[in-house]
C-alpha cells in the first residue's frame, strides 16, 4: 500500500512541478500495481535504464541521421573554441555517469534521495530531470569530496 501512495504522490508533485515525465512513469508504474502485473516490475527496473538510454541515444543521433548534422559540424567542433568545449563537456558528462552508474551499483538505496532531489529540483529550482545517472555521478563526486573533506 504504501508503494500505492508514493507513485500517488509522485503523480501529485509532477503534476504541479509541470514534471510531465515524473507523472507519466509514477502513472503507469501506478498502472502496473494496480492491474497485479507486478512481475514485469523486475525486468522494468533491470532493463528500463537501458531502455530509456537507448531512446535518449536515438534522440540525440536524429540530426545525424537526417542530415542535420554535417561535416562542417564536425570541423567546427576540433576547429572553434566552444566546439571543443562541447567535446570536453560530452566527455566529462559520460565519464561521471560512469560514476553514478556504478554509485547505483553499490548503494541501491541511494536512488531514493536521488528521486526526491530531482523532485526538489524541478519544483524549486525549475530544472529538467535528465536521469538518475547523472544526479548519482554528481552524488559520487560530492561523496568523494566529502570523504576528501573529512567526512564519516
Amino acid at each position: 500500500m504504501l508503494g500505492e501512495i508514493v507513485l500517488v504522490l509522485l503523480i501529485i508533485v509532477g503534476v504541479i512541478g509541470r514534471s510531465s515525465i515524473i507523472a507519466t512513469a509514477a502513472c503507469i508504474l501506478l498502472a502496473i500495481k494496480l492491474v497485479h502485473l507486478e512481475r514485469f516490475l523486475p525486468g522494468i527496473e533491470r532493463r528500463g535504464l537501458e531502455l530509456g538510454l537507448l531512446f535518449l541515444t536515438l534522440s540525440v543521433l536524429v540530426p545525424f541521421a537526417s542530415g542535420k548534422v554535417g561535416m562542417k559540424d564536425f570541423v567546427a567542433v576540433i576547429t572553434s573554441w566552444q566546439g571543443i568545449l562541447a567535446l570536453i563537456g560530452g566527455a566529462a558528462a559520460t565519464y561521471i555517469n560512469s560514476k553514478g552508474l556504478h554509485l547505483l551499483q553499490m548503494e541501491p538505496g541511494m536512488i531514493a534521495g536521488l528521486v526526491l532531489g530531482s523532485i526538489v529540483g524541478i519544483l524549486v529550482l525549475r530544472g529538467i530531470p535528465v536521469g538518475p545517472l547523472m544526479a548519482a555521478g554528481i552524488t559520487a563526486i560530492l561523496y568523494k569530496l566529502f570523504k576528501l573533506l573529512g567526512g564519516p
